[in-house]
């Protein structure tokens, strides 16, 4: 799988307007689909659904009455999940859609995690698979070097990547730290944000195209406009659109490997166990990363990095490259360039409604939760 040439300016500026352009659509288990309808929508070729978030429920329950009532109501909810989610499968199949699986990324153990997504997800060798993470902070998504071991676990385990969906904030972090998250930054870039145009935006300097855009969602779309409508779905149901045709699309599905990575990247050696873990049963095998050597790019990358905080410490702030609210005044903008040099990201709250994040699934599951 290649993604390495760089995508034409059409490509970030409504792609989706562009009839020849291959659509893909995202949906978790209160999205609604009338199948029929969405078959005759012929620009569709795939469908990718939510499998598992974060770690499993608890299998023995504890505590009182209520405690014991809301575990086994998680279980309930986690195995009609997995059955709608297998009936999805053999259904969009039928229709001759390309079939993928997201996990969303929670703090927690993520060998665990990964073993969880995997056997939720049961892939067919044809089927994608997503590593879904909507921010970096680590106490609400999972970190992004407990990412890197996800996306390890997961090659360990079927012998391909999953492809990494998550925002332009994120997407442009990781870019600018590519040295660190290696396997990351190499990741097929399943890309969201619910803008016209992206060129401005879209981390260039790292990935030269993306493998799908999600540019609408609950975020955009509602009953009065939305940048597509898809037939026998809900006004805000995920859309995403392919750099490529269908046919291309079919053919790169599902996006197995990585962009141009060092075989180095992967090196890793099991930890040993103890005796006494050993005899006890079932262990699970923890790897630990093999460092490869710096290269003179990521030498160059560190340098770079440090001798730019430097300099900017000395430099006046330029007014308009800070963001700008509806209520951001001088006031508001000294108090956050105080703030940013102990917290970068602090004003990311006070513009989440002009430039919103998240993406439909979790807004939606966070206001019925």
């Amino acid at each position: 799988m290649a993604l390495s040439t760089a995508a034409k300016a059409s490509d970030f500026s409504e792609p989706w307007k562009k009839t020849d352009r291959a659509l893909v659509v995202d949906a978790y288990e209160y999205n609604s689909i009338d199948w029929a309808k969405l078959a005759t929508d012929k620009r569709i070729v795939g469908f990718i659904n939510k499998a598992s978030d974060g770690l499993p429920p608890p299998y023995f329950c504890f505590g009182g009455d209520i405690e014991v009532r809301l575990c086994k109501a998680l279980w309930k909810r986690h195995a009609v999940t997995r059955e709608l989610f297998q009936t999805r499968r053999v259904v969009a199949k039928a229709l001759g859609l390309k079939w993928g699986a997201y996990h969303l990324a929670r703090p927690g153990n993520p060998v665990e995690q990964a073993n969880n997504f995997l056997d939720f997800a049961d892939p067919a060798p044809d089927d994608l698979l997503a590593l879904d993470i909507e921010g970096i902070d680590p106490t609400q998504f999972m970190s992004l070097e407990d990412a890197e071991v996800f996306v390890r676990q997961v090659h360990r385990r079927i012998g391909r990547f999953p492809v990494l969906y998550t925002n332009g904030k994120t997407a442009q972090y990781i870019a600018d730290n590519s040295y660190k998250y290696g396997l990351l930054s190499r990741l097929p870039l399943w890309y969201a944000r619910y803008r016209p145009d992206i060129d401005m935006h879209f981390p260039l300097g790292n990935w030269q195209r993306y493998a799908l855009w999600q540019f609408a969602a609950q975020a955009n779309c509602g009953r009065a406009r939305c940048p597509y409508r898809v037939a026998g779905t809900p006004n805000d149901i995920d859309v995403n659109v392919a750099p490529v045709d269908a046919a291309t699309l079919r053919e790169q599905w599902p996006f197995g490997g990585l962009i141009d990575v060092p075989a180095d990247y992967l090196a890793s050696v099991p930890v040993p166990l103890s005796r006494e873990a050993a005899l006890a049963g079932k262990s699970t095998i923890i790897y630990a990363d093999v460092a490869a050597p710096p290269t003179l790019e990521e030498i160059a990358a560190v340098l770079g990095s440090g001798w730019s905080r430097f300099r900017d410490g000395f430099r006046m702030p330029v007014m308009n490259a800070v963001p700008r609210g509806t209520d951001f005044g001088i006031v508001q903008y000294v108090a956050w360039n105080r703030a940013e040099r102990h917290s970068p990201g602090q004003p990311d709250a006070a513009f989440e409604a002009v430039d919103p994040i998240n993406t439909a699934s979790t807004g939606t599951d966070r206001d019925r939760r």
